[in-house]
């Protein structure tokens, strides 16, 4: 099954963030053949949704905004997933000065080379492109070459990442935590960019925003 994955550099990011697991690499020139929602503003859901890592000590919790006006189905994938456990015991699976990704539940078992492979059990969700800003802290749904492939992956932004404009859908903001963010990217040591200490999700809650 063709999954998701994000590299570093802008052109290895498109490439990678791409990337299938049957080993096709496309690029941002099939990226583009779906509508892109233009001249709406991101409205916060009454619910967040907040990230709880195991390891609590050291990578802390991650609050992030989600933004139903924008991306609902997108939304509602993410916060049944996380309502379900889907997402307890998942790993953020690719790090590096970009993103952080993970939501693979493959991440769950002891094979770490079918990392970033897997998706839920639930159909894939359209695209809901739209013409916000892939700027810091920005939730996106990472998907493969078809643009109509996002299922249970999600990445967050580390920096301005032009590229993934109009490419992949956004669906939230984090608005606690991008410290703990750069924490998990900067985890060392890495093979190629997934930790080889594993830096796992203990939970993924839903709850009333305050």
């Amino acid at each position: 099954m063709i999954r998701r994955t994000i590299g570093t550099t802008l052109a290895l990011s498109l490439s990678l963030l791409l990337a299938a697991g049957c080993g096709n690499t496309p690029t941002a020139s099939n990226a583009t053949n779906a509508p892109v929602k233009t001249g709406v503003m991101p409205v916060a859901d009454p619910e967040i949704a907040v990230v709880e890592m195991e390891n609590d000590g050291a990578y802390g919790t991650i609050k992030i905004e989600l933004y139903s006006n924008i991306a609902p189905k997108m939304v509602e994938r993410f916060k049944e997933l996380a309502r379900e456990g889907v997402y307890d015991g998942t790993t953020f699976h690719r790090v590096n000065d970009s993103v952080i990704q993970g939501g693979d539940p493959n991440s769950k078992d002891d094979d770490p080379k079918n990392d970033g492979q897997g998706a839920s059990q639930k159909p894939d969700v359209p695209a809901e492109f739209s013409d916000i800003e892939y700027n810091s802290g920005i939730v996106g749904a990472a998907r493969g070459p078809d643009v109509n492939s996002a299922n249970s992956q999600f990445f967050i932004t580390l920096k301005r990442e032009s590229a993934f404009d109009r490419r992949y859908t956004i669906f939230g903001k984090v608005i606690e935590g991008m410290n703990n963010a750069r924490i998990i990217s900067g985890v060392q040591p890495k093979d190629f960019e997934r930790p080889v200490e594993s830096v796992r999700i203990k939970t993924i809650r839903i709850e009333p925003r305050q």
